[in-house]
């Protein structure tokens, strides 16, 4: 455990043996001018400037500057750093009590020097970590230290210096101390719970366990044999993620537990020349889209286009997908482009369920009409979809205004924004 912190702080040795000489030198000459015995100050600070040195020297293993873990305290009497500040605190706050015979006063000095100490390894670029479990490790090795000490007074017959005023000054510099200590915590320092983060991260990790391989089965899937995934990402959307495959030939995202795709795209972005019709692309299309999108497929409507102007013989086909219920377009879509040689070059996917809606009462004219009001132009077009509004799913009229669109509830006939 000494050896392992010793080789975590670069220098640390060497910068304790160099302190502990100036400052126990320093103690003795005091001590000396003071005409008391200089051993015991000089063995307490050397003690204390190993408590400085070990927990304040720049190391690289810290949380973020201002930060400090603030869950409950785990494992203090386990773990090899906390049982190394218990360690340290127990022969410099046994020293300090044999020295002044105070054991109340002695507690709460080091409480609240273990206190300063996290504080100024929150706040300090020195890459140490603040915690309250280091907090609860110090105090305890003060404790046990305070005690041993107080015991060792009693069996050899030294009394202890005034007890009642020890406990009054003990109990007054511990209360104003960690009073102090958690107004200047509360202004500079945001508390974190680290294990509650690890333990997420873990949970999120374990819940996306299997994504992989479903993500690379549905690259292949899209791109054909011999797609090789290059590299694998998770974006934790709501209650799902969103796992994206680059591929060496695109790449394929889509939704985990759920396992839908999303979208995908060949790296070869170009039209193939071919002989594919329309109607050829839309069996190509049809096939691959019943295979993957079986529930998008199901009860919709199906149109093929050919993108591009012209007679271009390398412009490839789009097919959607849109279903219709009580003629108001469903708010899924599916739109797979398909070249003219037959290859699917990507998709875009939206497998949103099927809603209830309310009835709709607003005709297509009298849609129309508001929408001329409330714009001032005449309306050229229009399409009657769901859309989310507030968070609620409408049947809603959108109005085609010149260069612009107008929202109107095919219910109450009124203005609406959809959500984004």
């Amino acid at each position: 455990m000494i050896e392992a912190s010793i080789g975590a702080v670069p220098g640390l040795l060497l910068s304790f043996l160099v302190a502990s000489a100036i400052v126990s030198g320093l103690t003795v000459l005091a001590a000396k001018a003071l005409k008391k015995p200089p051993l015991l100050p000089a063995v307490l600070s050397v003690a204390v400037v190993g408590i400085l040195a070990v927990t304040l020297l720049p190391s690289g293993a810290g949380i973020d500057t201002g930060q400090c873990d603030a869950g409950t305290p785990r494992h203090v009497l386990t773990s090899s750093s906390a049982l190394l500040n218990i360690a340290l605190f127990i022969p410099a706050s046994a020293l300090a009590v044999v020295l002044s015979r105070r054991p109340v006063t002695t507690a709460a000095a080091f409480v609240i020097l273990s206190g300063g100490i996290e504080f100024f390894q929150a706040v300090l670029p020195v890459g140490r970590s603040c915690s309250f479990t280091d907090m609860t490790a110090n105090s305890i090795g003060t404790l046990v230290g305070v005690g041993v000490a107080t015991v060792w007074l009693k069996q050899n017959r030294r009394l202890l210096g005034r007890p009642f005023r020890d406990l009054l000054w003990g109990t007054a510099i511990g209360i104003l101390g960690v009073a102090a200590l958690a107004g200047i915590f509360h202004s500079q320092v945001t508390a974190v719970d680290v294990v509650s983060i690890d333990d997420q991260r873990r949970d999120y990790v374990d819940s996306v366990d299997g994504s992989d391989q479903w993500i690379a089965e549905a690259a292949e899937g899209v791109f054909g044999k011999g797609t090789v995934v290059e590299q694998t990402s998770a974006e934790l959307e709501g209650a799902r993620s969103l796992i994206t495959a680059t591929t060496n030939r695109g790449t394929v995202s889509g939704w985990w537990p759920d396992r839908t795709l999303k979208q995908a795209w060949s790296s070869d972005d170009k039209g193939d020349t071919g002989t594919f019709d329309q109607a050829q692309a839309l069996r190509q299309g049809d096939a691959y889209a019943s295979k993957w999108f079986p529930d998008s497929v199901a009860g919709s409507k199906k149109r093929v286009r050919e993108l591009g102007e012209g007679n271009d013989p390398t412009a490839p086909y789009m097919i959607s997908y849109r279903r219709y219920v009580n003629d108001v377009m469903m708010p899924m879509r599916l739109d797979i482009t398909v070249t003219k040689a037959g290859r699917i070059m990507g998709f875009t996917s939206s497998p949103e369920k099927d809603p209830g809606l309310p009835k709709v009462t607003l005709e297509e004219g009298a849609a129309k009409r508001i929408a001329s009001q409330l714009s001032g132009k005449k309306a050229t077009s229009a399409l009657l979809l769901a859309q989310r509004i507030s968070g609620q799913w409408r049947p809603v009229w959108l109005i085609g205004v010149n260069d612009a669109d107008v929202f109107v509830d095919a219910v109450t006939g009124k203005s609406v924004t959809p959500d984004a």
